[in-house]
């Protein structure tokens, strides 16, 4: 008796399936082409029918499919076959090639120029060069080898040809390999494009140090489709990549025209500790150590003792790290940042927001003036433009009504400060006066207005105890000279306040925040011996460079970033 096959017209599948009646074929065609015509076969149109014979005129049909199925496989057979040949044909002509390739040695002319930095290759164009840096991209053409050469400096496109390119070390060159490259430098051909629109055709190299291939490649280690932690993990080499260097590139343009700013106001720069003993933003936020015995912290702000700088120098500032132990991980907060402060004597608060807005409209002039840090600026951030002066000013009374307005509520929360929720939903509620705007508030605020804006006179009970009184209203809350600088996606990037300066009103300040003055004395002298009128600010440097390059999170712009349970690499 022969073996019968089903075939289910609408719930079979051909290539699964088996032919069983739990699992029927879905064609005749492939159960022909599959089992031959020498078999039994049922057929139905699907499940709700039943399974007869197949007519004549449908096996027929079926035969003709057959057939075709039959010329196919025979046609992918011989193709697998061709391909198959043509795979060991290729490999045996790379293993010929790679045998052939170890018996040619490049000899070096030691009348050869020393090696030239790729941002100085500009004027020495038609002359002969020695270039060192790492293999950034590689491509292989018929029996030439393209470079994209990188040495910090920038990237040079190198051409390897001829006996070159028939060595050992260019049959098994890798990515991220450090090599030395010499050869004459050319204007790339007419409608051809290159960074720095030249190329190197080179005539003489050498490996300096091979990078793995296989499965430890660069490109295996690290990818576009990294997950984030493994990107955070290989952050070292994260660096290499464009945009990663060009940031710290822009970084380091930033910090200059900084420096170039503050020093053009007569500001002095000046190099604060960052182990202290006293507190400058609340004590929650402190990272405590062991100082032989003694406690101490690393510091939150160096303002305090910028402020003792002022009678023996003048206006300064720093370029310091900070540090905050706040468990924060939002997109804009660190553990360990970049703080630009800077104080002032013999100012009123208007003059400090003119000078805060000074300093940043003049460097970000400086930096698009610049053709080189404006290229990178034109890289990251296409469509960036310099910010209008003057900035809009908008007191914190004025940013409440206008934040109940435009219905931008904040979460409500109970007497321990603890947020309250109704049916598992968090209830929210309009702002009022004494509330501390939130971060996700201020930032939609912000980006609706879409300018950087001063948002100033803050509560006192929610500044540090060294701020100001500006006024009192008629409900008793106290104002301070405070002020924050917002930038369009991104926030807060500058905090600042005048400065109490009165002996007894700083005192009071002590007491209000529950301190004691005596660690501070050094501090207090400063109201003792002449004191005067003024004030400073603190700029989150990782925040102003992710508003210039348009970067997602401030994480981005620094080299190593640190935030609560990551101090790796």
């Amino acid at each position: 008796m022969s073996t019968v096959y089903y075939v289910d017209e609408t719930a079979g599948v051909d290539a699964p399936g088996n032919g069983s009646e739990s699992a029927p074929y879905q064609s005749l065609a492939f159960a022909l082409f599959t089992h031959g015509d020498a078999v039994k076969l049922l057929i139905r149109k699907d499940p709700n029918t039943l399974y007869d014979e197949p007519t004549q005129s449908a096996l027929k049909k079926a035969k003709k499919g057959a057939e075709g199925l039959e010329k196919k496989k025979k046609k992918a057979e011989e193709l697998a076959e061709r391909e198959a040949k043509e795979k060991t044909a290729e490999r045996e002509r790379r293993e010929k090639l790679i045998e052939e390739s170890k018996k040619i040695q490049l000899k070096e002319d030691v009348s050869l120029p020393k090696a030239t930095k790729i941002v100085h290759l500009a004027p020495l164009r038609s002359k002969r060069v020695r270039v060192n840096g790492w293999v950034h991209r590689l491509r292989s053409q018929k029996d030439i080898i393209f470079i994209v050469l990188r040495d910090g400096t920038g990237y040079l496109q190198c051409v390897l040809s001829g006996l070159v390119a028939r060595t050992y070390e260019a049959l098994t060159l890798t990515l991220e390999s450090t090599v030395q490259l010499t050869g004459t430098l050319q204007e790339v051909p007419e409608g051809k494009t290159a960074p720095g629109g030249h190329e190197l055709i080179v005539d003489y190299w050498r490996v300096l140090g091979a990078a793995p291939g296989a499965d430890d490649a660069f490109t295996n280690r690290l990818n576009e489709k990294s997950d984030p932690s493994i990107l955070a993990d290989l952050r070292h080499l994260v660096l290499r990549g464009e945009t990663a260097s060009s940031v710290l590139k822009l970084r380091a343009a930033l910090l200059a025209a900084f420096r170039e700013t503050l020093t053009a106001h007569s500001l002095t720069e000046v190099t604060p500790p960052c182990m202290v003993q006293t507190q400058v933003e609340g004590g929650a936020t402190l990272f405590k150590f062991d100082y032989y015995g003694q406690p101490a912290f690393l510091t939150q702000s160096s303002q305090l003792y910028l402020e003792t700088c002022l009678p023996a120098l003048g206006d300064v500032f720093c370029v310091q790290e900070s540090f905050r132990a706040e468990n924060s991980h939002t997109r804009r907060h660190l553990s360990e940042y970049t703080h630009l402060e800077a104080e002032l004597a013999f100012i009123n608060f208007d003059d400090l927001m003119t000078h805060i807005e000074a300093i940043i409209c003049e460097t970000v002039d400086r930096l698009l003036a610049n053709p080189t840090s404006a290229a990178y600026i034109k890289q990251l951030n296409p469509s960036f433009k310099a910010p209008a002066r003057p900035f809009l000013r908008l007191s914190y009374v004025d940013a409440i009504k206008w934040l109940n307005d435009h219905n931008i509520m904040h979460e409500a929360e109970d007497a321990e400060g603890n947020v309250i929720k109704e049916q598992g939903l968090t209830v929210m509620v309009p702002h009022k006066v004494g509330d501390d705007i939130a971060e996700a508030a201020e930032r939609q605020m912000t980006d609706i207005i879409g300018t950087p804006v001063f948002l100033y006179g803050f509560p006192a009970e929610l500044k540090a105890f060294y701020m100001k009184k500006m006024r009192v209203d008629g409900e008793g809350h106290v104002f301070t000279e405070s002020c924050d600088l917002l930038m369009p996606g991104v926030g807060e990037i500058v905090g600042g306040s005048m400065r109490i300066d009165d002996l007894d009103e700083l005192f009071a300040g002590y007491k209000r925040e529950g301190i004691d003055p005596t660690p501070y004395y050094w501090y207090t002298d400063q109201r003792k011996y002449g004191t005067c009128a003024h004030g400073g600010y603190g700029l989150g440097v990782e925040r102003l460079l992710a508003w210039l390059a348009n970067r997602y999170t401030v994480r981005e712009c620094s080299l190593y970033p640190r935030w609560p349970g990551r101090a790796t690499p």
